[in-house]
């Protein structure tokens, strides 16, 4: 296959590409049917239905990529007549390629193009999980900041926030700082918070967000008052969680923050040094 039939398969299935009012990426799969050049809907949907079943045992869930539509087609009486078909995301046309005959020309291309599609998906959901991390820390490094600030202007204390906010963690995981420390095998001069899933980062920062303002609001000036604020809130966050099924001394440590960090600056370096390289 030479440089322009790639180039002319790639532009014939990408503008077959549609999205719904969400933004999900789709094809009809009557439309994929010529695409992978199938001439005949039922032996295409045999092979529809192997991807389907490859779905199935991905633990994925099936009607999420395989969706059922109908649509009017033309007659040659000039009548219209509804027409089973059906919706299909970036991964299940990239099952559909695989389970199809890789003698075609139009599926060994397929396999490639959906392939590289759908790794470039996951890559791209993967940076904007790590970025909302990212900005979860940084939020709840502000917030921290913020409470120490309060504890050391209405207490006069200068080391009653590393206190208060080992009480927190205590409430909020059941566990002390050091205990969720040994579990998720962190260096003791490291912050617990920089292998902190999302959901505990930002668990972490709305209790310290309420004790920050109730502090405030009813003028606490002792680190007892504040403590017993603190704490209040971590344990009823806590049980907010627990009542959603995620209990947070059982969560896996997510990767060392520092490293996020430094993989995601050092791919924006790379694009700004490689413009080109965003369009590919």
């Amino acid at each position: 296959m030479n440089s322009d039939q790639i180039q002319t398969l790639t532009t014939t299935f990408e503008g077959h590409g549609q999205r719904t009012e969400g933004g999900v990426e789709y094809w009809l799969a009557r439309d994929l049917q010529i695409l992978l050049g199938y001439s005949k809907w039922d032996n295409f949907l045999n092979v529809v239905s192997k991807a389907k079943t490859a779905c199935e045992v991905s633990g994925r869930t099936v009607a999420d990529h395989f969706a059922d539509v109908g649509k009017m087609v033309d007659l040659g009486s000039g009548s219209q007549r509804e027409v089973v078909d059906m919706m299909l995301t970036r991964y299940a046309c990239y099952l559909v390629a695989q389970n199809g005959d890789p003698k075609k020309a139009e599926i060994a291309f397929a396999q490639t193009y959906f392939a590289i599609q759908t790794r470039k998906a996951e890559l791209i959901e993967k940076r904007l999980l790590e970025a909302e991390r990212l900005a979860a820390r940084k939020k709840l490094n502000t917030t921290e900041k913020e409470l120490s600030q309060v504890i050391f202007e209405q207490t006069g204390g200068n080391n009653d926030f590393a206190l208060i906010r080992s009480k927190g963690d205590q409430a909020l995981f059941g566990r002390t700082t050091q205990a969720m420390k040994a579990a998720w095998n962190v260096l003791d001069s490291r912050p617990l918070a920089d292998f902190a899933p999302t959901i505990i980062l930002k668990a972490k920062d709305f209790a310290a967000e309420i004790t920050i303002f109730n502090a405030r609001a009813h003028a606490m000036t002792t680190e007892t008052a504040i403590s017993t604020e603190h704490i209040t809130n971590n344990e009823a966050v806590r049980k907010t969680l627990l009542e959603r099924g995620i209990r947070p001394e059982s969560l896996p440590p997510a990767e060392d923050m520092k490293k996020v960090e430094r993989r995601l600056a050092s791919e924006d370096k790379k694009s700004l040094k490689n413009p080109d390289a965003l369009d590919s």
